[in-house]
């Protein structure tokens, strides 16, 4: 299995981010499996920021829930990052990963994409 995230590079504060990932080699109905948004700032620790599951259920870090929307393209084999009203505090690399029937901080991620440098400036 491999995912590849795909979006701008740069966003405007105040816009929408959006990011794709695109998985090959596997399905994302596949049963037990969990597709997350790991995001990695400069110079900072890794945050998880949702995932979706395989039956297309959505779970969202807290703090990041009201700006944060999951959703996924079961014919295209993807999934999809939506994150509201940008800020530069929202400058990071950008990952999607997969984990099996569990999720962060406990899970095991197995399947990572290499990730995309996201950068919020005017």
């Amino acid at each position: 299995v491999q995912l590849q995230e795909s979006g701008p590079g740069l966003v405007k504060p105040s816009q929408t981010l959006s990011l794709t990932c695109t998985v090959s080699g596997g399905s994302i109905t596949s049963r037990h499996y969990y597709w997350s948004w790991i995001r990695q700032p400069p110079g900072k620790g890794l945050e998880w920021m949702g995932l979706i599951t395989f039956t297309g259920s959505m779970y969202y870090d807290p703090s990041l829930k009201s700006r944060t929307s999951i959703s996924r393209d079961t014919s295209r084999n993807q999934f999809t990052l939506q994150l509201d009203s940008v800020t530069p505090e929202d400058t990071a690399t950008y990952y999607c990963a997969r984990s099996y029937g569990d999720y962060w901080p406990s899970a095991l991620y197995d399947v990572w994409g290499q990730g995309t440098q996201v950068t919020v400036s005017s």
